[in-house]
């Protein structure tokens, strides 16, 4: 009965910061992983840059036009878009574009 206490806090330690802990690790694994050519990623750093060429241990990214670097796959901290995906906020800027010059004053 002296070590029911001390059980309950283990497994509510375990429950509220080992388990989710685990389950981002393993997201951010599979994220890294899912890394294609032409994805804008956001390296841990907070540089954002495009996918130029994806390796096993290592990635080569383009942070600005003529400027790649290397970097290890553990460095990208997310994919800001997809490759095969269309850019949202561009389409949308060029409508909103579009409707500007039509307006009349």
């Amino acid at each position: 009965m002296e070590f029911l206490p001390l059980i309950g806090i283990a497994l509510l330690f375990w429950l509220f910061i080992i388990r989710p802990q685990q389950r981002r690790q393993k997201e951010l694994r599979s994220m890294q992983s899912s890394l294609d050519v032409g994805d804008e990623v956001m390296l841990t750093s907070g540089v954002f840059a495009t996918a130029q060429q994806v390796e096993d241990d290592f990635v080569l990214v383009e942070i600005a036009e003529g400027v790649t670097i290397k970097v290890a796959r553990g460095a990208v901290g997310s994919i800001v878009t997809k490759a095969d995906q269309p850019d949202e906020l561009e389409q949308d800027q060029e409508e909103a574009g579009a409707d500007a010059g039509t307006e009349e004053n």
